[in-house]
């Protein structure tokens, strides 16, 4: 966990996320790059007679933002934490992947909102994309994250073969913060399981990892994304983290419909990984 990726647009979520930054990069001693994106609108890098391009004014814009940033800056994080800071004209979601695989960061830490369906179109759209391609982990904030502490981690999975290479990336980010890891299954009336063979099989895919601090829940409910949302409540977890499919959403068991659901009603921070 060295180099940890926040895009922000001076909204509360960019702020929240940033606050999570800070905490983490603390806690890893750990660079955060900041970067700040520019959608161009379309004509505009056409610089010719015809082009509204103005210099002067997108010179003075600029400037702007780049107060704004040392501002941002100053407020969120302490002059122990080393933050480097961009701004790049891109569209957010090809920004964020791009500059992302530059400083091959560790994580992406971004805010999101997605309670209404405007929300959802422009800010939404852009989250469920880098969580459905981005190779690297990703923490999706939506509410102000100042008692975050990672004391209590949600691990939510189907415990299948295919997610043990983002288990162990999973295992390193737990241990560093002597996190409390649930490692959870639901059951639905759909697709029901056994406890004893489903605690088992928990137990066989977790054998080769250290885990000083876990616990095995079964959950029952209606539907996975509501199991999960409700176990994460009952024990007031810091985070919960699910294993992604690139075209599918969450693998197997889960569906494509859960990380939408899941990333637009969860209140708490979200990480996915990519299988």
């Amino acid at each position: 966990m060295k180099k940890i990726l926040v895009p922000i647009d001076f909204s509360k979520t960019s702020e929240y996320a940033s606050i999570i930054a800070s905490k983490i990069a603390k806690k890893t001693d750990a660079t955060v790059y900041l970067i700040h994106l520019i959608e161009l609108p379309k004509g505009v890098i056409d610089m010719g007679v015809s082009s509204k391009f103005s210099i002067p004014e997108s010179m003075l814009y600029l400037r702007k933002v780049k107060e704004k940033i040392l501002i941002f800056k100053k407020e969120f994080f302490s002059e122990n934490t080393n933050v480097n800071y961009f701004i790049k004209l891109n569209s957010p979601f090809e920004g964020i992947q791009k500059y992302a695989d530059k400083i091959n960061a560790d994580l992406i830490i971004m805010g999101s909102k997605g309670h209404s369906e405007l929300d959802e179109i422009i800010i939404g759209s852009n989250t469920e994309k880098i969580v459905r391609n981005s190779t690297k982990p990703v923490i999706i904030v939506k509410k102000d994250p100042e008692s975050f502490k990672l004391k209590k981690i949600v691990f939510a999975s189907n415990f299948e073969e295919d997610n043990k290479e983002i288990f162990s990336k999973f295992v390193n980010f737990a241990n560093i913060f002597s996190s409390k890891v649930y490692l959870l299954k639901i059951n639905t009336p759909a697709n029901f399981q056994g406890n004893a063979k489903a605690k088992q099989e928990i137990k066989d895919f977790i054998s080769d990892y250290n885990l000083p601090k876990s616990k095995i829940k079964i959950y029952n409910d209606v539907s996975v994304e509501k199991g999960i949302l409700n176990f994460s409540e009952e024990i007031e977890a810091d985070l919960i983290a699910l294993a992604t499919h690139g075209r599918s959403g969450l693998a197997h068991f889960f569906t494509g419909s859960v990380t939408k659901k899941l990333s637009k009603n969860s209140l708490r921070p979200m990480m996915t990984i990519k299988i």
